[in-house]
């Protein structure tokens, strides 16, 4: 198995240590972001969404422009507008970008955020909506003729299109959310699913409940992993860093008026978060969960800690169970794309090649014997 890279761009500079200054959509900066990220060594970067955020397929293109060979994750919230047209607009901007899009499907977490947009559907049936609209997505790109649906959420009548993906009958499907309803929609449409940061234990029992659930459906899954790597020369540099960016997060939350661990207390994502937090700051030696606790489990928020060769080390270890894409993200998002590049990447790359080595050596030693 190779190992992937995902990074994230958005489309101003901000983080949870970093004050948003400027325009919500600042091109200048989305552009040397996305080129920071190709010339890292990413193999993808994610455009996340929000009720209150930028267009992602806008920024998407536009990052898209701007590179050559990046490919992009672009999020999209089923709902808010008719499968059979996204289906259209997927499929063309896969040709604009030559084949380099995948789309990561959010159900949304909050009813609070959903609502802004005006979707008022509970948990469950936001999951439900998914699976029928990803059900049409993919008859739009993989049929020829026209057809007919009638389902709980969507109706349309002689369905056809002329586009289709350039990648073939699909643009790939990234997938997350660890409740009941998601699981299932994972196990049935999804290419990748996603986790957050969490520990070992949780993160193998996940990768275990999604795997039955796709062996269900006749189907493979990969798997991706995020984490917020803080890196040192020493391990103690390392730490003492982890305690400034909490100490910067905190200042910058009470500026911004946030009370202490608000957070999307309805994701399950959030709450198994919450429950890494919950065994202390350090799980599994080098997971830190502080940022998680402070934000309340909010999005990818945990850190792998330590000397590039420890977080490497760490990683190998998610690799072993089955997780072969990780989506890393600094809190000072562009120079630590830099630093990815220039230190984590080249050297998880080769503990890897070294792993699948000695596997390829043992299975040839089984069969001779």
């Amino acid at each position: 198995m190779s190992v992937q890279f995902i990074g994230m761009i958005q489309p101003h500079e901000v983080s949870e240590t970093i004050s948003r200054k400027g325009p919500a959509v600042d091109p200048a900066y989305v552009r040397v972001f996305a080129q920071a990220h190709e010339h890292a060594g990413f193999d993808r970067i994610l455009v996340p969404a929000s009720s209150s955020s930028p267009d992602t397929l806008l920024t998407v293109t536009y990052a898209a422009s701007v590179t050559d060979k990046v490919k992009f994750l672009l999020a999209h919230r089923p709902g808010f507008v008719a499968p059979t047209l996204a289906a259209r607009q997927l499929a063309t901007l896969d040709h604009y970008t030559n084949g380099r899009l995948a789309v990561h499907y959010i159900s949304g977490g909050s009813d609070e955020d959903q609502q802004r947009d005006g979707d008022f559907l509970n948990h469950d049936e936001r999951y439900a909506r998914t699976d029928e609209y990803l059900t049409v997505l993919r008859r739009v790109w993989a049929e020829d003729k026209p057809f007919d649906h009638e389902g709980t959420y969507y109706r349309a009548k002689g369905v056809v299109s002329e586009v289709k993906p350039l990648q073939g009958q699909r643009v790939p499907i990234y997938f997350g959310g660890a409740s009941a309803p998601a699981l299932q929609v994972a196990g049935k449409h999804a290419d990748v699913y996603a986790l957050w940061g969490e520990s070992l234990a949780q993160a193998g029992d996940l990768v275990r409940r999604v795997r039955a659930e796709a062996t269900l459906n006749g189907r493979h899954v990969d798997f991706s992993i995020s984490f917020r790597p803080i890196l040192g020369k020493t391990e103690d540099e390392a730490w003492a860093k982890a305690e400034r960016i909490l100490e910067d997060t905190r200042q910058l939350r009470v500026q911004q008026g946030y009370s202490r661990g608000v957070g999307p207390q309805q994701s399950e994502g959030a709450q198994r978060l919450l429950a890494d937090a919950a065994k202390g700051d350090r799980v599994d030696e080098r997971l830190w969960t502080a940022i998680a606790r402070e934000l309340g489990g909010r999005s990818n928020s945990t850190s792998l800690v330590g000397t590039p060769e420890q977080v490497a080390n760490a990683l190998l270890k998610y690799y072993d169970l089955g997780i072969t894409t990780f989506l890393i993200r600094g809190f000072d998002p562009l120079l630590d794309t830099i630093e990815y590049g220039r230190e984590l990447l080249p050297l998880v790359r080769a503990k890897v090649a070294e792993r699948e080595a000695e596997r390829a050596a043992q299975s040839a030693e089984r069969k001779a014997a």
